[in-house]
């Protein structure tokens, strides 16, 4: 696949730091003009000059809290009026919080969909027109919760669930505009946001996070855990010419760790 992606730009939202500055490497490497969204200027700054690193042209930068509509039309409007065009939308913003259902406040559920599900969804619809002309893609980075809920991640799985049902039933009107739309689960991956999570989980439940750490691996039986890279690799395949038959679905990139058989 290597410069597949020549003069096609890539927008990726909180592209600046783990999952999506991996992706957007992977696409940087394959010839492609990324776009990095994230609310965090400085963590912009530090992202870019990672993905750069990579080889090819350095991405552009918008700094943006996505959370609102307005956030999500200024980097729609950035990108239009640089570029005028969309081939690869990859929605990764996003960081659910976790912690006991009872302490969970209300407008932390809020903020879980705001920045994850509705920023999907405007920018989506935003960008629908662009990737329709492109007969581009949207990939969407979920979560295995959305799958397999648990206690301690209710707002994660909630949030995860709606933008899987959402990617699945978007990808009908896809089919219409020749637009793809998949969804990627990343199960637990080195990042920091895992880490995040799992001091989140040992407070919850009364732990260390070492003892969170030790028995996530445990229960779910992984070899390793997972890289950013083994998500970026998946994302570039779904939106290249040899993934273009692949739609609607959704694929977990966790070593096996999710149970169940769907």
């Amino acid at each position: 696949m290597a410069g597949e992606f020549a003069g096609k730009v890539v927008v990726v939202t909180g592209g600046s730091r783990g999952i999506g500055r991996a992706i957007a490497a992977a696409f940087t490497r394959e010839g492609a003009q990324t776009v990095l969204a994230a609310a965090s200027e400085s963590n912009l700054v530090a992202g870019a000059r990672a993905v750069a690193a990579a080889g090819g042209l350095a991405p552009v930068t918008v700094a943006a809290d996505l959370r609102s509509l307005t956030a999500c039309e200024k980097l729609f409007a950035a990108v239009n009026e640089r570029f005028k065009r969309c081939d690869v939308l990859v929605n990764n913003a996003g960081a659910t919080k976790g912690g006991k259902f009872l302490e969970l406040a209300d407008d932390t559920w809020v903020d879980g969909f705001a920045l994850k599900f509705f920023a999907t969804v405007r920018l989506t619809r935003l960008f629908w027109p662009l990737l329709k002309e492109a007969h581009g893609s949207v990939i969407n980075i979920v979560g295995g919760a959305a799958r397999t809920p648990g206690p301690d991640f209710l707002i994660g799985g909630a949030v995860n669930a709606a933008m899987a049902n959402f990617a699945k039933g978007l990808a009908a009107l896809g089919n219409r505009d020749d637009i793809n739309v998949n969804v990627i689960h990343p199960g637990q991956t080195n990042t920091d946001r895992i880490k995040q999570l799992h001091a989140q989980f040992a407070k919850a439940q009364g732990k260390t996070v070492e003892q969170v750490n030790a028995e996530a691996l445990a229960k779910s039986g992984l070899r390793r855990i997972g890289q950013p890279e083994d998500i970026a690799g998946l994302a570039v395949f779904l939106a290249s010419a040899k993934g273009r038959h692949i739609q609607g679905t959704a694929i977990a990139v966790d070593g096996g760790g999710t149970p169940g058989y769907y």
